[in-house]
């Protein structure tokens, strides 16, 4: 870090006039690993994410199920033609009762190679759900579900299963034979399987799924790893944080293992995931023995993950791989592994992150561009910012750091709630920052990007909070509840606020005994006038967060994203902290060429977009850096928004007055053009 970062980095950090004796210390995180709390020890009740949540969970679960089983109606002109030509939509569990009936071969398959990986994705998350929501009803169609993949399954003595490939080109697993798995997604889909079975068994308990995904991940082990076994990677990254998963979940639980109906040996998932991860870059020996052939960037297969210093290459695959690598260093901390996932998340964050929280600037390819290139008109996949989002979690719960819950924070609030519309069953797959003719659509041709939605939306209880032997972190400002075992004994701890319209947030602190342990709250870098850690963006913020415990002010220094208050708590005890949510202006790097003497606008953790519905024609708005901007909440426009007026100037110089929404809530009004970064004149 050069001198000029430091002191900018030591002129953002407040430390506030003590009011009473009470002062937080500074935060012990050092570099040890934090837990986020279970699912099931985390109730949401708050007035932004609930309304979300219960949409999704009563409308968006089904509503995704519904169009796997082929119930929806085109809207876009592929799908459209392939109704017209097979007489009916695609069904992805059509494919799995073909497959069940023993057909090989047959040159027919309904959607693309990894419709199976998104039956499973589909079910981890509406598993997760199910344990915020319980649901008879939908927990026994997902059970009409397992049957029908164990079905299949069962048609292979070996338990392989990807009903593309067997039914398409069954000589070809695991891309061999002149297959490409990259495109055939055997072991992706294999690793989504195991992802599902373990969130199921978590959620109800049942180990039918379960067993499906130990007999085909055994056959994996037996077919693919060192030599003499098959030099095979994943084409698409995400199976390794999976196997990773049900190693810990028979480590965790070894009396599990007598319930299952097939053997299994943890530590082969876990070689397993090593060999995967340690495999890329490496395509055999120079004799010829164990080759693979070789790869490129797109799969992060250029080079070892240990000797690559910038994340590249299609952005999910990119991500999800990233969250693996953290995974694997979770469990061995080993130094390589760290290394590898700095490299990647402070690329990708310093250079290569939009303001949305967005990835991937290139359409072809879907991949990451080079640095400081972030166009307005970017792809910006919505399964690239969820999946950097789960690996930014792991970042956290890796190096207990609140800069990585900041860029979480930034992905939710943003590029994840503008991949699905209000309603709850539309959506985006690209996330531009500027846009003319953009709508969300019922079903696409690749749907990836609903079950991914799931996922996120079901895991979002756990990201809240997290704690080790002695210390509890408030991640995120939501509504809720939790229930924490510490050394000291039982904790619960309540959240009320109105984040993100509102910086005030009360949380409540219930020891079952008076006890002294350490309560970490994340104080956004934002709040503190640091837009992103390595000043890709920088604000106009100049106010202060504020702290009080049992209504006294504190001092506090934030270290590592954190003000940590150590003391005896008792029940009843109050934490309130107060954010500045006000609407501020933000500024990119000057080495961001594509939007250079731009600005753009946010409010707390969202991110502001100029659409025309409701505005004079904005292509010709200009901003100055001391535009007047406003906030005024009104609750009956997009499901309640805050909307920012701002007075800006005309194309002839003329101040005029136009409003300004969030980035999640555009495209909810019909199709018009809309513009995120704006001049500054």
């Amino acid at each position: 870090m050069n001198t000029k970062k430091v002191a900018g980095t030591l002129a953002a950090i407040f430390v506030y006039a003590c009011s009473t004796q009470l002062v937080a210390q500074t935060a012990n995180t050092g570099d040890a690993v934090i837990h986020p709390l279970q699912l099931e020890a985390v109730t949401i009740n708050d007035p932004f994410w609930s309304p979300k949540l219960k949409l999704w969970d009563k409308k968006t679960v089904y509503d995704v199920f519904d169009k796997l089983e082929g119930k929806y109606e085109p809207d876009r002109k592929d799908l459209i033609e392939e109704k017209a030509k097979w007489g009916r939509t695609r069904n992805a569990f059509l494919n799995f009762d073909r497959v069940a009936k023993g057909e090989k071969d047959i040159n027919q398959h309904d959607g693309p190679p990894w419709y199976d990986g998104l039956v499973y994705e589909s079910i981890r998350g509406a598993a997760d759900l199910l344990i915020e929501y319980p649901d008879a009803v939908l927990e026994k169609r997902l059970d009409g579900y397992i049957d029908r993949i164990a079905a299949a399954q069962a048609a292979d003595p070996n338990g392989y299963l990807n009903t593309y490939t067997t039914l398409m080109r069954s000589h070809q697993r695991w891309g061999t034979n002149g297959g490409d798995d990259k495109w055939q997604h055997d072991i992706y889909n294999a690793g989504m399987l195991v992802d599902a079975a373990v969130h199921y068994y978590n959620a109800t308990g049942k180990t039918k799924l379960l067993s499906v995904a130990a007999k085909f991940t055994n056959f994996i082990y037996s077919q693919i790893g060192p030599a003499p076994k098959l030099n095979v990677i994943p084409g698409h990254g995400g199976p390794e944080e999976a196997v990773i998963k049900m190693y810990w979940l028979f480590k965790n639980q070894p009396r599990l293992k007598q319930k299952m109906d097939v053997p299994v040996n943890e530590n082969d998932y876990y070689q397993l995931a090593v060999f995967w991860i340690e495999g890329r870059g490496n395509y055999g020996e120079k004799d010829g023995s164990h080759m693979r052939n070789s790869d490129s960037s797109y799969n992060q297969d250029h080079q070892s993950v240990f000797e690559q210093q910038t994340i590249e290459g299609h952005a999910v695959r990119a991500t999800l791989l990233a969250t693996g690598i953290a995974a694997g260093a979770l469990e061995n901390k080993d130094p390589r592994y760290l290394r590898t996932v700095n490299n990647y998340w402070n690329n990708m964050v310093g250079k290569r992150m939009f303001i949305t929280g967005g990835e991937g600037a290139i359409a072809n390819g879907e991949r990451f561009g080079a640095d400081y290139y972030l166009p307005e008109s970017a792809y910006l996949e919505t399964c690239a910012a969820i999946g950097a989002g789960f690996f930014t979690q792991r970042m956290n719960e890796l190096q207990a750091d609140g800069k990585y819950i900041d860029e979480l924070e930034r992905i939710l609030y943003n590029n994840l709630l503008s991949g699905i519309s209000l309603s709850g069953d539309h959506y985006f797959y690209e996330n531009p920052l500027v846009a003319t003719n953009h709508r969300r659509w019922a079903w696409h041709d690749c749907p990836c990007c609903p079950p991914m939605i799931l996922k996120i939306a079901g895991a979002l209880p756990g990201f809240i909070y997290a704690q080790n032997t002695d210390q509890l972190y408030v991640n995120l400002f939501i509504g809720s509840e939790a229930k924490a075992d510490l050394q000291t004994g039982k904790v619960i701890i309540r959240q009320t606020t109105g984040y993100p319209w509102k910086g005030r947030t009360r949380i409540t602190i219930e020891p079952e005994h008076n006890s002294t342990f350490g309560i970490n709250v994340r104080i956004p870098g934002w709040a503190m006038g640091v837009e992103n850690p390595f000043d890709l963006y920088t604000t106009s913020l100049k106010s202060s967060p504020v702290i009080k415990v049992n209504g006294k002010r504190i001092n506090f220094t934030s270290v590592k994203g954190y003000a940590q208050i150590e003391r005896e708590w008792k029940k009843g005890d109050v934490i309130e902290m107060d954010l500045p949510v006000q609407p501020r202006l933000v500024f990119p790097n000057p080495s961001v060429e594509t939007i250079k003497g731009k600005i753009a606008i946010a409010a707390g953790p969202v991110v502001y977009a100029f659409e025309e519905t409701g505005n004079k024609k904005t292509a010709d708005f200009y901003l100055q850096k001391n535009s007047q901007l406003v906030a005024k909440y009104q609750k009956d426009l997009l499901n309640g928004i805050n909307v920012i007026h701002v007075k800006g100037k005309n194309a002839e110089g003329k101040q005029e007055e136009f409003t300004a929404i969030p980035f999640y809530a555009l495209g909810n009004r019909g199709m018009a053009p809309w513009k995120v970064w704006v001049t500054e004149k």
